[in-house]
């Protein structure tokens, strides 16, 4: 089975090329919606970030307070070490868990979109290919902006905490870049390199 990471910053457009991929076949893990899942109520981190950090990073719904949370990790790089000391161990053995499961299934293909992959750096050594999705700073921040609601500022402070456009390039063996695209140029595109991998 081909294993690809798929990554990109912020606004670069992953999840839409993720969903392209598994619509011509693929198999595909999110490495983010399982981070999430691990912090939201009754997820499997919430015990250990409540201890760690104090019942304030936890919600009245239980999950965690992306918002305390954020600015946290932003003010204070070790809060950002610790919080991954939690989460990553439980993202790891997810996505090993569902790779296996598809490799029982036979499939020849598995995408696993990993936001992170330069920064963390663990995933490589298991990966065949790496994809990158790639678009200018100033998209990313437009695009950011218009999904999210954050501010310029928010936005531009996020991006700074990823790696830089160049590190993700230099990481890659094959990139979509993702400017001025139409979805269907974009799906065109993505059609293009997936006949590379046998999808």
């Amino acid at each position: 089975m081909l294993r690809i990471g798929l990554t990109g910053g912020i606004g670069s457009g992953k999840s839409t090329v993720l969903k392209a991929l598994a619509a011509l076949g693929a198999a595909t893990i999110d490495a983010d919606a399982i981070s999430r899942a691990t912090t939201a109520a009754g997820g499997a981190a919430m015990p250990a970030i409540a201890r760690e950090f104090g019942p304030e990073f936890v919600g009245p719904d239980g999950a965690m307070n992306r918002d305390r949370m954020r600015a946290e990790v932003f003010s204070r790089p070790e809060a950002r070490r610790q919080l991954e000391a939690i989460v990553h161990p439980l993202v790891s053995a997810a996505i090993r868990a569902q790779g296996e499961q598809a490799q029982a299934e036979g499939r020849r293909c598995l995408v696993i979109d990993i936001p992170l992959l330069v920064e963390g750096g663990r995933e490589r050594h298991s990966l065949d290919h790496v994809l990158v999705v790639d678009c200018l700073p100033e998209t990313q921040v437009q695009r950011v902006m218009a999904r999210s609601g954050l501010n310029e500022a928010e936005v531009r402070a996020i991006i700074a905490a990823q790696a830089p456009r160049e590190a993700r390039l230099a990481a890659a063996d094959s990139v979509i870049f993702n400017q001025d695209l139409s979805l269907a140029q974009l799906e065109a595109e993505v059609r293009r390199v997936a006949a590379g991998f046998g999808l």
